[in-house]
């Protein structure tokens, strides 16, 4: 039985360092806005003190896109290129960017349910899988 390791591609992404879990945001003590990634400071107001906050693992698909072709370096990407869908979604108190698990336009509407999961971007030379974060419609089914 071959195990295969896999590791976060960073992991200041997720909350426990884990992948599988939650984003990993922060949330401004004076004003209340959320950012993702962390920020150590508010861009909405400038204070300096900003809690860690799990980000919400579901949400709406608010806007996306389809890239179509390789993007220039330092991307990191198989080849074969394929194409992958990118969108924002919106989880309440903050739009996120982010992969998609689908990139056929014919699947993706504007406000669908979408939930959090993770994918591999990339394998080390090692074998290691270097896993990121991605968002699915909520309606599809685990891989």
């Amino acid at each position: 039985m071959t195990t295969t390791s896999t590791r976060p591609i960073d992991p200041v992404l997720f909350v426990d360092d884990d992948p599988n879990g939650a984003l990993r945001g922060a949330r401004c003590a004076r004003c209340a806005t959320v950012t993702f990634p962390v920020q150590h400071s508010c861009p909405r107001c400038g204070a300096a003190e900003m809690n860690p906050e799990a980000l919400p693992t579901e949400g709406v698909l608010w806007s996306y896109t389809v890239q179509s072709f390789a993007p220039k370096k330092p991307f990191l990407h198989t080849e074969p290129f394929t194409p992958f869908g990118v969108g924002y979604i919106d989880l309440g108190d903050v739009i996120v960017e982010s992969r998609l698990t689908v990139n056929d336009p014919e699947s993706l509407e504007i406000g669908m349910p979408m939930r959090l999961c993770s994918i591999v971007n990339h394998v080390d030379d090692d074998g290691t899988e270097v896993v990121t974060f991605a968002f699915a419609p909520s309606k599809e089914e685990a891989a």
